[in-house]
């Protein structure tokens, strides 16, 4: 049987010559000779079975199953370097490569804040972000910390988590459509007014959420305008044309300045948690310990 061990020979040469496109010049990476390069390679696909190079005169190129076989190989390469900074350097600062995914809306109007500021205060990260409402896969696509709003449900024992609290989902507008319309003092007033709601690409409307104490709720109503985008909603909020539930991080800083007014303040009620998520074996690096407190300490709703 193959040991684990016998199963890493080879990997580094391999991954250097498809990287080069040829074993002389992975040689001069490695400080080995072309001819230890491809004896190596040879031996390698030996022991697995298959052809991982087409070789030309000219240059290499990867097979499909070596082009599969090189995906593999360079997580690995990665996964154990990624361990030995964990090892080597604890308290150093934190550098290099760091994969941050977070929720589109939320992302850009709240994180990306952050995240300015964190970069400014450690000039040698790389962060590398994007922006997604999916539910990405942390292992898969090589994230180190993920900002999720919404239930989490069962998490892999190797991912780790921190609660942030919830967001507040509040009824608001502006006090010019107020001064038109009038302002609704019960639900049931919502059925009289213009409403700008929330829904998905197939056309279906989000239903309003209600505190579970309130016994008496609005029947579905029409709108003026439904988006399937938050700050699109935002838009519409801002050029008046009704009134909208929404998350206050979304209205905060508009509802200081007055361009926002909040009506049926009854009715505000807790909206979706918000959580990190992060691969557990690498909250030990500095970069990740130390974008995990800036993200608590920036975003954590109190």
């Amino acid at each position: 049987m193959t040991s684990s061990l016998e199963r890493l020979t080879g990997i580094a040469p391999f991954v250097y010559a498809a990287d080069c496109g040829s074993f002389v010049a992975a040689s001069e990476q490695l400080n080995l000779t072309g001819s230890a390069i491809s004896k190596s390679v040879a031996r390698l696909e030996q022991r697995l079975g298959v052809r991982l190079f087409e070789r030309t005169t000219r240059q290499l190129k990867l097979t499909d199953a070596g082009q599969a076989f090189y995906e593999t190989c360079t997580r690995i390469l990665y996964d154990l370097a990624e361990a030995e900074s964990v090892l080597a350097a604890q308290k150093t600062t934190p550098a290099g490569r760091l994969r941050i995914d977070l929720p589109a809306s939320f992302g850009r109007l709240k994180v990306m804040p952050v995240l300015t500021d964190f970069c400014h205060r450690h000039p040698y990260l790389r962060p590398y972000i994007t922006f997604t409402d999916r539910l990405v896969d942390l292992a898969e696509e090589g994230i180190d910390v993920a900002v999720r709003i919404g239930g989490i449900n069962e998490l892999p024992p190797a991912i780790g988590h921190r609660y942030l609290g919830c967001e507040r989902l509040i009824f608001c507008t502006t006090p010019a459509y107020l001064a038109r319309r009038g302002v609704p003092a019960t639900l049931g007033d919502l059925a009289d007014h213009d409403n700008i709601v929330y829904g998905n690409a197939n056309g279906a409307m989000k239903p309003w959420s209600f505190p579970p104490d309130v016994v008496t709720r609005p029947p579905m109503m029409g709108y003026r305008m439904m988006v399937s985008d938050s700050e699109a909603q935002l838009t519409a909020l801002r050029a008046g044309l009704g009134i909208a539930q929404i998350a206050t991080w979304l209205v905060d800083e508009c509802l200081e300045n007055g361009t926002f007014v909040q009506v049926l303040k009854d009715v505000s009620l807790d909206g979706l948690p918000l959580h990190l998520v992060w691969p557990k074996n690498k909250q030990l690096l500095p970069k990740v310990d130390a974008l995990l407190q800036a993200l608590t300490e920036g975003l954590a709703i109190r």
